[in-house]
């Protein structure tokens, strides 16, 4: 389904487990507004299914998404008119995926604060690896990549947000 408007995707498969669990897969032109709308889509899907997830891990995931989805905008978007963004539901996870046709493999760069730019898969790295998830990229058959992080819907033992610290 092509966003419009910041809908939400629908299922690509049927929940199974728990009432939140399941598969969601949309699509979205590879043009600058749809990285709003992919990051709103993502949100509401979590708040319509009432996935246990604390605030600073969808805040997390939320960042992971604009970062994913700007970079298949600014760097494939010749190659690949569409990117696909999936959201997968675990009863203890909760993967996230972006998935184009260009060829190019991103790899995370090394911090350069003289940079102002090149720093997003470092930024995908750094909040997956401290939420305790982690994150790849991987081709496709067709000649693409996807590039995802999962993250863990539970912190890490000994790890308090701020806001939940009894």
């Amino acid at each position: 389904m092509e966003i419009r408007g910041g809908l939400p995707p629908e299922p690509a498969a049927p929940a199974r487990g728990q009432s939140y669990e399941g598969v969601w897969r949309f699509t979205a032109p590879a043009v600058d507004v749809s990285v709003p709308q992919a990051r709103h889509a993502v949100r509401d899907l979590l708040r319509r299914q009432g996935v246990p997830a604390h605030d600073d891990l969808v805040q997390g995931l939320l960042l992971i998404v604009s970062e994913l989805v700007t970079n298949a905008v600014r760097h494939a978007a010749l190659l690949s008119p569409q990117v696909a963004v999936e959201v997968a539901i675990g009863a203890e996870w909760i993967r996230v995926s972006v998935e184009d046709n260009h060829p190019y493999r991103p790899k995370a760069l090394e911090a350069d604060y003289g940079q102002t730019g090149g720093r997003g898969l470092l930024l995908v790295r750094e909040i997956t690896e401290e939420a305790g998830g982690v994150c790849d990229v991987e081709q496709t058959a067709n000649g693409g990549k996807i590039v995802w992080a999962a993250l863990p819907l539970a912190p890490l033992p000994g790890i308090t947000s701020p806001r939940r610290a009894p």
